[in-house]
């Protein structure tokens, strides 16, 4: 079973509250997850106890230029994120690096599977 860690406390409120349908992810994470993969949404740090919010269908995969992110990527790594300005200041922040329009970052979108 894999996993789709998210680090930030500001998203448990989110995946809790089923808001986030997505989640941008710098690179290529194809060969990680798959379309139709079930993973465990989890939040917490990295190498630390996580909580586990609910278990999730992966529905779609996109890779692509962060210029090429539409609203629905957007708002379905933050309802409240609109420009694609927005989301690269909140992945720098994340990544600890300057990003450029032009990298390429992966958008996996998920569902969640009830039990």
């Amino acid at each position: 079973m894999r996993a789709l860690n998210f680090y930030s406390a500001e998203y448990h409120s989110q995946l809790v509250c089923r808001r986030k349908k997505c989640t941008i992810r710098l690179g290529d994470k194809t060969d990680k997850y798959g379309e139709g993969d079930i993973v465990w949404i989890t939040v917490g740090p990295r190498f630390g106890p996580r909580r586990k919010i609910y278990t999730a269908v992966i529905d779609r995969i996109l890779f692509k230029p962060i210029s090429q992110l539409t609203l629905e990527d957007l708002q379905g790594e933050n309802p409240d994120i609109s420009k694609v300005d927005d989301v690269m200041a909140f992945l720098e922040s994340m990544y600890e690096k300057t990003l450029a329009s032009s990298d390429k970052v992966t958008v996996v979108y998920f569902s969640e599977i009830l039990e």
